[in-house]
Parts: structure tokens; C-alpha cells; sequence
């Protein structure tokens, strides 16, 4: 074995294994801006009704997965479970994140889509705050 390959596993076996682009990862509920099919702030998670967007999405990629922020009540989460549900989606509850986020739900596939505009931007999304990554 290399130096190099010694001194990565030894880091590894100390910190955890090597994990790209951390910050990303974490703003993102554990995926990075490539697989990104559609991404919703925390407060559009939180209003009354699921966005079409998403379920349009879901529609039109069946393989990929739901990531959803856990520090929201369940209460706003639950229509878009019920929802990956209905569409025989994956989906996962994100609640051990690093930093905090402001975005709620995530819509990504297991490899690169390069989706140009991945927000929907209404007036819950300007008022965010979040800045284009």
C-alpha cells in the first residue's frame, strides 16, 4: 500500500470515511446540487398544500428519492410522505445535519441531472433569503 492510500485510510479509520463536497451536502439534505431534481425551502414545506412541481417531478422520474428536512414538524411533512407514498417513492427523514438549512425538501436521483432551475421561486422562496448555489 502507498503512502497516500496508507494516510487515507488512517484518516478514515480516525474522522469517517472521506465525503465530498461536505458543505453542499449539507445545505442540500445529504445530496449535492447535480442529482437536484427540484429542492423546496423550509417554508414552502410548510404550507397547506403539496406543490404540483414536485409530484410532477416524482411522476416523470420514478427512481429517484425524497429527502426531507426532520427538524420540520412532521405535521408539514406528512403530505409529501403520503405523497412519495401514493408514487412508490423513496424518501428519508434528514434529521442528523451537520448545520442548519433552509431548505425543506429535496427531489434527487442517484446520479447527475444538471437541472438548470431546481427552486421554485414565489414569494415564500424570495422571502427565504437563499441565495443560488
Amino acid at each position: 500500500m502507498s503512502d497516500d492510500k496508507m494516510d487515507l485510510y488512517l484518516k478514515q479509520g480516525m474522522y469517517g470515511p472521506y465525503e465530498t463536497l461536505p458543505e453542499e451536502r449539507n445545505f442540500f439534505l445529504g445530496t449535492i446540487r447535480e442529482r437536484v431534481l427540484v429542492a423546496l425551502t423550509t417554508g414552502q414545506v410548510r404550507q397547506n398544500s403539496v406543490y404540483s412541481i414536485v409530484k410532477e417531478k416524482m411522476q416523470a422520474r420514478k427512481n429517484g428519492k425524497l429527502l426531507l428536512n426532520g427538524k420540520i414538524d412532521y405535521s408539514a411533512l406528512s403530505k409529501y410522505v403520503k405523497l412519495a407514498n401514493d408514487e412508490r417513492i423513496e424518501f428519508s427523514i434528514i434529521s442528523d445535519l451537520d448545520r442548519s438549512t433552509k431548505i425543506g425538501l429535496v427531489y434527487t436521483a442517484d446520479y447527475a441531472v444538471e437541472e438548470e432551475e431546481i427552486y421554485v421561486k414565489d414569494d415564500v422562496f424570495q422571502r427565504s433569503g437563499i441565495i443560488e448555489k
